[in-house]
């Protein structure tokens, strides 16, 4: 598929999905984004880019910390409940302070733009993040190369990952890309540490997670037409009984459910 093709299914994709999006849990975890936030550690007076920011969780929660936050998002949905939230939003406190009340945020902004085209000048930012993005991007390593140069300090991105061995990950990712087209791979971890070195960047800390996922919920979060569901449903139950992909699905009190295996990767520009 063509380049911007995808992004045309990107962004057909996220219009559909965007208010369930925008209460999935992982996406909207508080524990989650503050755990990224602590790692990334900004300065008071930093800028921060979040890339492909969606509803724009992560841009506020670290605009809480530092001197500007700007979210960057192709698809103006999400973009629109992002700018929504700065409606309901007060003044953030940088002191530990009650984050939420009324009108307005003046650190705060969201605009739309390319993740592989950011329209901003080198160096620009002190930090650049990326929080469950990349799995969506046509070619990912351009997407951190334009981080790594907008960025003079931290480049963070916190994705899905697969498994190291190829032909699981490749049942992984055609589960995902059925459920959702908008998907084209998840890496495997030596794959996004890879992408890391190939820009140029340092890798100085690394963490993993997991998410437990309701194939129900996550099927109807992403509108998955009847047909590609029951398709998908099919290829996890075969996974359940064969481990096909380290998703381990399993039932629970008449439900299916799996895990998504997540990695946090921090890095830094080696000149500075």
């Amino acid at each position: 598929m063509a380049d911007s093709e995808h992004k045309t299914v990107v962004q057909q994709e996220f219009t559909r999905q965007a208010d369930a999006y925008a209460v999935a849990p992982t996406v909207s975890d508080p524990e989650r984004i503050a755990r990224l936030v602590k790692a990334v550690a900004p300065a008071s007076d930093a800028r921060v880019l979040d890339v492909a920011c969606g509803p724009g969780f992560l841009a506020l929660a670290f605009a809480a910390h530092c001197r500007e936050a700007v979210g960057i998002d192709l698809t103006d949905a999400p973009l629109a409940i992002a700018k929504t939230k700065l409606k309901v939003l007060r003044p953030m406190s940088r002191n530990g302070g009650e984050t939420w009340g009324t009108p307005n945020i003046s650190n705060v902004r969201f605009v739309r733009g390319d993740a592989d085209r950011l329209p901003f000048a080198d160096g620009e930012f002190d930090v650049a993040v990326c929080r469950f993005a990349l799995h969506h991007m046509e070619d990912p390593g351009r997407v951190l190369r334009e981080m790594a140069r907008v960025s003079r300090g931290t480049v963070a991105i916190e994705d899905l990952v697969t498994s190291e061995h190829r032909d699981r990950a490749e049942y992984q990712n055609h589960v995902e890309r059925l459920r959702d087209p908008s998907h084209t791979r998840a890496l495997a971890p030596s794959e996004l540490i890879g992408l890391f070195t190939a820009a140029g960047l340092e890798v100085e800390r690394l963490y993993s997670g997991e998410t437990a996922q309701t194939v129900e919920l996550w099927l109807g979060n992403s509108q998955t037409p009847r047909e590609r569901a029951s398709e998908v449903r099919a290829l996890l139950e075969r996974d359940a009984r064969e481990d096909l992909s380290g998703m381990r699905p399993h039932q629970k009190d008449g439900q299916w459910f799996f895990r998504h295996r997540t990695l946090a990767a921090l890095g830094r520009r080696m000149n500075q």
